[in-house]
């Protein structure tokens, strides 16, 4: 089984839905987690977007990347920029990935609209995790 974390800014987002995703789409095959340079708490719409998608990350917590430093990860996931220019050191064992997505939360208009952008990364974020789990979980390297 694949250990995974998906690492960004504050764990409040674009990581949460990530790892959303990822359990979503790698059921039994990958244990994912994830963190943040720091840690910010859930963000209500990223639970709102996802639960539009019969996701749940309700119970989801916002944890620090050192809080995981015991972990043997496989692959590390940077989902931001700021993420992946401040990645800890990883053991040479995990593989590192890099996708940046805009950051919804810094969306700004109505309150529609700003549901709209969630809505748009959420669903740019389902692709590269559908994606990305089953390159992950069928590589047979390890």
């Amino acid at each position: 089984m694949k250990k995974i974390l998906v690492l960004c800014t504050g764990n409040s987002c674009r990581s949460q839905i990530a790892e959303g995703y990822l359990r979503h789409f790698g059921g039994d095959r990958a244990e994912i987690y994830s963190a943040g340079i720091e840690a910010h708490g859930v963000n209500p719409k990223a639970v709102q977007v996802m639960a539009e998608d019969h996701i749940d990350i309700s119970g989801h917590t916002s944890n620090h990347v050192d809080d995981y430093a015991s972990i043997n990860f496989d692959a590390v996931i940077t989902v931001c920029d700021n993420a992946n220019e401040a990645c800890p050191a990883f053991p040479a064992k995990a593989d590192r990935y890099h996708q940046s997505f805009p950051d919804p939360a810094k969306a700004t208009g109505t309150p529609e609209e700003v549901m709209n952008e969630f809505r748009k990364v959420r669903d740019v974020i389902k692709a590269y995790s559908a994606e990305i789990i089953s390159n992950l979980t069928n590589n047979t390297k390890r």
